[in-house]
């Protein structure tokens, strides 16, 4: 009999792609295995795009809400059906539905306050800070084991739902180059690459045959209306996450801020400059060959700080067009 695998997955998109590093170690080493993922409503969509996934399950809950009872409830709907959770958050409440699911083996590090609601407890390994996709897979195996090497992430697209969108949108179908910009970070202004030089770079790529188009949710309209170049296709607040995922993947060449859609991007296989101004790009880096890491890497970076708490914003300010537009011809190859 296949064993069942209950995975609690995060609360960010960025974190969700990472996750199916977690899964593709978990069906290597059980290719057998039926891997179940509970997400929020604004991951969910991510999920359905691995491979490794049977069913995604939709705990529709707030992000910062406990409702500690309709957590409990949702696990307790599952009794009996699992024989081991994988609790991916470090939150006290991302672990009820894994222990009210009754699963023998509840794997997850120790995190806040989680004694007793896991029973296979993780604890950070010493002399350093773990990459946060090495977190994730290093829960697949026993504690003590060997760390396996991340598989990187690779999201399933569907080409015909990108043309519904198109079409919907009115605006043509994919007939040349396509430069993708995704000027938005969850996170905060301390991500964001200015407005300004999103615009030059489009610019110059506008001028060699590429089509605009800047993809992010309704909350990043604001900064994709600052970004001045002819023609620009802007998608933002106008697509749904796995419309934003099919067409990332028909985009020739992409340039983002470290966000969700950054990581949605180098999970497709797009060439990718990713953009790193408050995080650590040793931390939570795209795993993908064609993808570019681009960082000024100051003394004051990184700072992990959503605002810049010295009120210049070098580490973005200072990172031109031109310097990504050199990065961005690397990943494409030329």
């Amino acid at each position: 009999m296949a064993q069942a695998i209950l995975v609690i997955g995060p609360a960010w998109v960025g974190d969700m792609v990472m996750a199916q590093s977690l899964l593709k170690q978990l069906k290597q080493d059980d290719p057998q295995a039926d891997i179940d993922v509970i997400a929020p409503p604004w991951t969910a969509p991510v999920a359905t795009r691995m491979a490794e996934v049977r069913h995604v399950l939709v705990l529709d809950i707030a992000h910062r809400q406990l409702a500690l009872w309709r957590r409990l409830r949702f696990g307790r709907d599952l009794r009996g059906r699992y024989q081991r959770a994988i609790v991916l958050p470090n939150s006290f409440k991302s672990a009820l539905p894994a222990f009210a699911s009754g699963a023998p083996r509840r794997t997850g590090f120790l995190g806040e306050m989680r004694r007793g609601l896991l029973n296979d407890i993780r604890h950070e390994p010493p002399g350093g800070r773990l990459r946060t996709i090495d977190r994730f897979v290093m829960l697949a195996r026993a504690a003590g084991a060997a760390r396996p090497e991340p598989m990187p992430p690779q999201l399933r697209s569907d080409p015909a739902r990108a043309q519904m969108a198109l079409e919907r949108l009115g605006y043509a179908p994919v007939d040349g180059p396509v430069l993708a910009l995704c000027p938005g970070a969850e996170y905060g202004p301390a991500k964001r690459w200015p407005a300004r030089h999103f615009s030059a770079l489009a610019r110059q790529y506008r001028e060699r045959g590429f089509r605009i188009w800047v993809l992010g949710s309704a909350r990043d309209s604001a900064a994709a209306a600052e970004i001045d170049v002819e023609d620009k296709e802007d998608f933002t607040g106008r697509t749904d996450l796995l419309e934003a995922i099919d067409l990332l993947a028909q985009a020739t060449a992409v340039v983002s801020n470290d966000s969700g859609l950054m990581h949605v991007a180098a999970a497709l296989g797009r060439p990718l400059a990713a953009l790193y101004g408050s995080s650590d790009p040793t931390h939570t880096p795209p795993l993908h060959p064609r993808a570019v890491v681009v960082s000024k890497g100051l003394s004051c970076s990184p700072c992990f700080a959503r605002t810049c708490p010295l009120g210049h914003l070098r580490c973005l300010e200072d990172l031109d067009a031109a310097e990504v537009a050199h990065a961005l011809d690397r990943a494409l190859g030329r």
